[in-house]
């Protein structure tokens, strides 16, 4: 009976263990909070977010992801542009770099009102820069008439990215494992 208990504790401690690495150093738990991502991710939803995966590969454009807006709060937005690129938006349509890049994440949301989804702009004309600088980011929230972005507060340094939203596993009936 005692081994039965020794055996068990062995393997309480070693399960909570390995739950502090992932935790600690692989990922993290984030809740969304307001409507900037909407639909695709909702005020609420709770994320599981892959805090190594950009030690392997780039961040990426259409990439979702958390970072540090400001030493209170963290942001989750898609990722628009990255070094080098340059961003426009003219009547609802995405132009990266003169070419036009289709959002199919945003389909689900358009609304039928005859306004535009995305007001037109132009990277220099909301941050004074042509192209996205070497080490930052031009990140949009999925909810365009309702999200702070980098169209008001600017480039994110790439140093302040947590890391990429990889699963949405609350509520359950929301559940997702792509983004």
């Amino acid at each position: 009976m005692k081994k039965k208990y020794k055996r068990a504790i062995r393997t309480i401690v070693l399960a909570l263990l390995l739950a502090f690495v992932f935790r600690s150093y692989l990922f993290a738990s984030y809740i969304v909070e307001g409507e900037s991502m909407e639909p695709t991710l909702y005020d609420g939803n709770l994320l599981m977010v892959n805090k190594v995966i950009y030690d392997w590969q780039n961040i990426s454009r259409h990439d979702v992801i958390v970072f540090h807006a400001n030493e209170k709060e963290d942001y989750v937005k898609r990722v628009i542009g990255v070094p080098g690129d340059r961003i426009e938006v003219k009547e609802d349509q995405l132009f990266i770099n003169g070419e036009f890049v289709p959002e199919y994440y945003l389909d689900a949301l358009r609304p039928n009102d005859g306004l535009p989804f995305t007001n037109d702009f132009s990277l220099e004309a909301v941050t004074g820069k042509k192209r996205v600088p070497e080490g930052h980011l031009f990140v949009m929230g999925d909810n365009r008439r309702d999200s702070l972005d980098s169209r008001y507060f600017g480039f994110v340094k790439m140093d302040t990215v947590v890391g990429k939203v990889d699963v949405r596993y609350w509520p359950f009936s929301q559940m997702n494992l792509q983004f």
